[in-house]
């Protein structure tokens, strides 16, 4: 995991990314070399990009051929929120179906002192009363277009790696940038298969987005830690919001999911829609030790110090804990995450199979004297850039002001106006042109600010900072300046006008003139900073990233030569289709059902004694009477999900939605490496379980109205004759 500043360069995503969901592991390894044919070992498994869906599998295992009509209809009711997960359509009206914890960031934004809607949850009854999100970008994709001749072509031959990183940032930045001219949509390009193939997503994004419902975080959230990443479950972890264009609620009746108005049904073949955030199953082993011995432990204790810090501004009164909730609550998520990776990574079994399926793959390559000249030395050379990181790491990690947020809003406004002087091939990756509206959008968000929640994470920041590169290196020296980290922290922080959205907008439009003339202490602070982030930038490129982009480019190629495109490419936060079964599995001596319900989750909190975490809001407990206790509530299935999936829809053959992706079980915390289908399952809600909450617990008739309020005669595009139940 880099810093920010460097993590622009691998991927886009805002802040870290928030891993949820069951990204699942597979753990086989066939002989002859054949280790990469992943859907010959298990059925269900694969992230597929809507080009390359596994159509004879699909009718081998299934009798189903999805036509291209229901994949466009599949793909266009599906959508990306830009904080961290996925989404859908589901209804004609713009309502649009994610997780609690997905649209936490912006419960928290919308809270106060006297309006807590994380705790309280919330009920928009009209669209009036419907509030706005500021910042929140949602994105739906409208075309894809390969355009990885184009890119390639960029790079001459002889070109030195640094070099041809370079050539291939300028086209890119060229191929997004004319795409956005033309088309007004957001156009990224997104690298598949370690660079085996480039493709230009256009996006049309979304920025009036408008929360109708969340149902309160201790329902939601049901059992807490104890039972995060676990099954059975009992979370109703669902929230809507409503996208707005024009002031209008956006039409979406051409492409929204219809509800099943009877759920899940156990065996069944569903499908899940969404955008795993990153996989790491494609990586060498010299990568994957590296994570296991030095990274995740440097990032499992910054977690650690960091949750301390939080705790411990939480504990000065009611209002520090409220503002502090949202960021606790996804460290907690994010330590149990990478722990559980951790485990993955040190078991003997996991690096023994991923040894073997390098080695069988190495041979293949070496078998044929062509491929062994063009891709053989990949392995080594990726190897040694991984050394060289290793010795490099500390600078590279604390030389970083990660996890104060308005910090980082003020060196990328530093960086903002630095950048923009520079030809668009010559920026740093984040800030090209087509890229600045979304940049622009998040920087000028009028989402709260707490400076002494901002102080509480810059002053440990700091203290990282000085306990691990010394009171010498020239980086602590500029950040303290002869102060401790807590003073540094206070007279950068203290007296900021960077908590106003003017503020911001005027250094924007004043350029690096207005930048640099600034006395705003938090500006200076970065200022003084900015060379050695530019520095360390510098030197990931040359020593690193551009090394491990050509290496890994010829490892994606390698795999097209012995296999083609019959595998998937690792998860890269873009849109993918997951397939699989509603379906239990055994655990702990016994076997988990497909299938929680209402009265698993009563039986539960009673066990407990109504004691936190399980305890329920009192809503249901007046409630309890009225409910049909046997509905079911959560479920899981075998469809290979990550973080970046929660709030994905989970259909069936007719793209009705049955179920809500949220989570994952313990087992499938080392997915990120490896897949198991016999016992990772993805954990959704059952959509019969929101029905009977909204209905009988929340009141909000008109809201589940709306949501299986479509005629029953409406059609979806079939999948052909045996596409019908």
């Amino acid at each position: 995991m880099m810093p920010s500043y460097l993590r622009k360069t691998e991927n886009s995503m805002i802040f870290w990314l928030r891993r949820w969901g069951g990204a699942l592991l597979f753990l086989a390894l066939a002989s002859q070399g054949l280790v990469l044919l992943r859907s010959r070992l298990w059925a269900d498994q694969g992230m597929w990009t809507f080009d390359n869906m596994p159509l004879e599998q699909l009718k081998a295992r299934y009798n189903f051929v999805p036509t291209q009509a229901w994949l466009d209809h599949v793909r266009l009711s599906s959508l990306r929120f830009n904080n961290g997960g996925s989404g859908s359509f589901v209804s004609p009206h713009g309502l649009v179906l994610t997780n609690h914890h997905i649209a936490l960031s912006e419960l928290q934004k919308l809270s106060t002192a006297q309006h807590n809607y994380v705790k309280e949850g919330f009920y928009a009854p009209t669209k009036a009363q419907e509030l706005k999100c500021p910042g929140l970008e949602v994105d739906q994709l409208v075309s894809m277009k390969n355009v990885t001749a184009r890119v390639e072509a960029a790079v001459k031959p002889g070109m030195a790696d640094i070099e041809a990183l370079k050539a291939r940032r300028a086209e890119i930045a060229a191929i997004e940038r004319e795409s956005l001219k033309a088309t007004g949509l957001r156009s990224d390009v997104v690298t598949l298969y370690n660079g085996g193939e480039y493709w230009l997503y256009r996006y049309k994004k979304y920025t009036d987005i408008r929360l109708v419902f969340d149902p309160g975080q201790q329902i939601a959230f049901f059992g807490g830690g104890w039972d995060n990443f676990t099954y059975p479950r009992y979370d109703l972890d669902f929230a809507l919001f409503r996208l707005y264009e024009h002031g209008k609620p956006v039409d979406s009746s051409g492409n929204y999911f219809r509800w099943s108005r009877r759920g899940a049904q156990p065996g069944e073949l569903v499908f899940v829609s969404g955008n795993p955030g990153r996989t790491d199953r494609d990586d060498t082993v010299a990568q994957l030790e590296l994570l296991r011995d030095r990274i995740l432990p440097l990032d499992l204790n910054l977690l650690e110090s960091h949750r301390a810090a939080l705790v411990r501004y939480s504990s000065e009164g009611a209002e520090q804990a409220r503002e502090a909730s949202e960021m606790i609550f996804f460290i907690d998520n994010s330590i149990k995450d990478l722990t559980g990776m951790q485990k993955g990574l040190e078991d003997p079994r996991l690096m023994a199979i991923k040894m073997r399926q390098e080695a069988a793959f190495r041979a293949r390559i070496a078998a044929h004297p062509a491929w062994e000249r063009a891709y053989g030395g990949a392995w080594n050379q990726i190897a040694e850039a991984e050394k060289a990181f290793a010795a490099h790491l500390k600078l590279v990690r604390f030389r970083s002001v990660e996890f104060a947020p308005l910090v980082e809003r003020a060196l990328d406004i530093v960086l903002y106006v630095q950048q923009i002087k520079k030809p668009d091939a010559d920026r740093l990756p984040g800030f090209h042109d087509a890229q600045l509206p979304s940049l622009r959008f998040r920087l000028l968000s009028p989402a709260p600010v707490y400076p002494k929640m901002e102080e509480a994470l810059l002053g440990e920041t700091l203290a990282e900072s000085l306990a691990e590169l010394g009171a010498d290196d020239p980086y602590v020296r500029a950040a303290l300046q002869g102060q401790t980290p807590e003073a540094a922290a206070r007279q950068a922080i203290e007296g900021t006008q960077l908590a106003s959205v003017a503020f911001r907008k005027s250094l924007l439009s004043g350029g690096e003139g207005a930048v640099d003339a600034s006395k705003d202490p938090l500006i200076v602070f970065v200022r003084r900073l900015v060379p050695y982030f530019l520095q360390e930038q510098k030197w990931y490129d040359d020593h690193v990233h551009s090394i491990v982009t050509a290496a890994g480019q010829k490892l994606g190629q390698a795999r097209f030569a012995v296999y083609g495109k019959s595998v998937y490419p690792d998860a890269t936060f873009t849109l993918r289709l997951a397939y699989g079964t509603v379906k239990g599995y055994p655990m702990n001596g016994t076997i988990a059902p497909p299938f929680t319900t209402f009265y698993g989750l009563y039986d539960r909190a009673y066990s407990f004694g109504l004691k936190p975490p399980f305890n329920l809001p009192e809503r249901f407990l007046r409630a309890k009477d009225r409910l049909k206790l046997s509905t079911p509530f959560d479920f899981v299935n075998t469809c290979d999900i990550i973080g970046g999936n929660s709030g994905s829809p989970v259909i069936n053959r007719q793209a009705k939605i049955v179920g809500l992706i949220f989570d994952g079980d313990i087992e499938s915390l080392a997915g990120d490496f490896i897949y198991d289908g016999k016992q990772n399952r993805a954990v959704a809600v059952d959509t019969t379980a929101i029905i009977e909450a909204l209905r009988k617990v929340y009141h909000a008739a008109p809201l589940a109205d709306e949501l299986e309020g479509q005629p029953r005669t409406s059609r979806t595009p079939a999948g052909g004759p045996s596409g019908r139940r």
